[in-house]
């Protein structure tokens, strides 16, 4: 790691807050895209843009991640950041940590070659390696922390309720017109 921060003192002070007032944990993040060119999106959340496409061999210019690709690295951030807070509230050492996130896919799905294949992933492995001088059974305990609170695991090991609505152009313009 690059940084020996403790975030535990910030970790605390969240918890009492939520605590007292649930209501103001409660948030909502957004993200827009756009199709720009061929398969190519460009997408915005907050004043972060990234470029999103597919790979040459499935029809795109390869000038970003793909959307399940995405999906992988936010899961990996997502477990080294949750191991990164609970290591320093639960007091175990942890002087780095790297995720390595693979995902197996049946491209069937998703190019309707059968009907009875999945579209998304039929598994998601990760490989943690952490650099720690803690016990195996602190190492265990802060796994078991991460397991139980890491947000994007959450959404993608249960069924998370999805809406999508479409409207023509119209409406639409002014939301698109954002990126």
């Amino acid at each position: 790691m690059t940084e020996k921060k403790s975030f535990r003192k910030k970790f605390e002070a969240l918890q009492s807050s939520y605590r007292e007032d649930g209501e103001s944990a409660k948030t909502r993040y957004r993200s827009v895209s756009a199709l720009v060119s061929g398969l190519r999106c460009e997408t915005q959340t907050r004043n972060f843009k990234l470029t999103v496409d597919e790979r040459e061999m499935l029809g795109g210019t390869d000038m970003g991640p793909n959307p399940v690709e995405l999906i992988l690295s936010a899961l990996g951030a997502c477990q080294e950041i949750t191991y990164r807070l609970y290591a320093d509230l639960l007091g175990i050492p942890l002087d780095g940590i790297t995720v390595e996130v693979t995902g197996d896919i049946d491209l069937c799905g998703f190019y309707a070659v059968d009907d009875e294949t999945r579209p998304g992933y039929t598994n998601i492995t990760a490989d943690i390696v952490v650099d720690s001088p803690a016990s195996d059974e602190d190492v265990e305990r802060l796994k078991q922390a991460v397991d139980q609170h890491c947000p994007v695991l959450d959404i993608i090991g249960n069924a998370t309720p999805v809406t999508i609505t479409i409207r023509k152009k119209d409406i639409a313009a002014s939301i698109m017109h954002a990126l």
